[in-house]
């Protein structure tokens, strides 16, 4: 037996050329560990610090209202539409705060992990294009710089770690592919991994 981390070669096709690449299954499965644990540490952190935001006695006390109102650029095209959830904060706010706390649950338990990772992308995306500076026309700019910030990132990773199925890691979504529910029916797998 080799104390060598075992090595595999992943072949693919992407963008129309054939891709290929040797990579170690012990540093993946320990890299993916960490980037979910990491990314569920954002999502619960946020999600608990809003919840917090007005003490015990007011767990909700954060409002998107402020933020959506006043914060969006003139120039973003979607400007409209975050001043329509403007207006709807009873049922934005609670979605944001418990979304975030239930998707960082979710990642760090490796629990229904796809569907989560598709939520918080989600998230990450309304989050994206809310920071856009402007349009198409400006290169889509953001604060820091042109079209990426930190929810594009977290996008991608979330993205990532969805399409490598890192909740079986470690995960509760491992024994949940076992049973005989989701044996019966197979689809729930695009909600499990």
């Amino acid at each position: 037996m080799s104390n060598q981390p075992a090595e595999r070669t992943l072949q693919s096709e992407l963008l129309g050329r054939e891709v290929h690449f040797n990579y170690s299954e012990t540093w993946l499965a320990y890299s993916m560990l960490g980037l979910r644990v990491v990314i569920a540490w954002v999502f619960l952190q946020a999600g608990l610090e809003k919840l917090l935001t007005g003490g015990i006695s007011d767990p909700l006390a954060w409002s998107s209202a402020g933020f959506l109102q006043n914060a969006i650029a003139d120039a973003n095209p979607l400007q409209g539409l975050f001043l329509f959830f403007a207006e709807y904060g009873a049922i934005v706010d609670p979605l944001v705060i418990f979304g975030q706390i239930l998707i960082g649950l979710a990642l760090l338990f490796g629990a229904f992990f796809r569907f989560a990772a598709m939520m918080g992308g989600l998230q990450m995306l309304f989050f994206w294009t809310a920071a856009w500076q402007g349009g198409l026309m400006a290169g889509f700019p953001v604060e820091n710089g042109y079209f990426i910030d930190s929810s594009f990132v977290y996008l991608l990773l979330l993205f990532g770690l969805g399409a490598w199925g890192a909740g079986r890691i470690l995960g509760v979504d491992r024994y949940l592919e076992e049973t005989q529910v989701v044996k019966q029916n197979p689809w729930l797998r695009y909600f499990l991994g």
